[in-house]
């Protein structure tokens, strides 16, 4: 691949990395006490910081 589609690729992602981060943000919000569903949503944040160290910090050094 070309380092343009390569960071067109990247960039995808990351808007799909960031809308699951802002569905888990909003989730725990919603979560009104539910304890299950905010500690769930905070493992999802969990993982997403993972895919963010491994996809979005790689496009922010391209």
């Amino acid at each position: 691949m070309n380092t343009d589609v390569e960071k067109e690729f990247l960039r995808e992602m990351d808007q799909r990395i960031q809308a699951i981060k802002t569905a888990a943000l909003e989730l725990q919000d919603l979560s009104d006490g539910i304890q299950a569903v905010y500690r769930n949503a905070d493992r999802i944040l969990a993982s997403v910081k993972m895919l963010e160290i491994n996809v979005s910090d790689v496009l922010d050094l391209l």
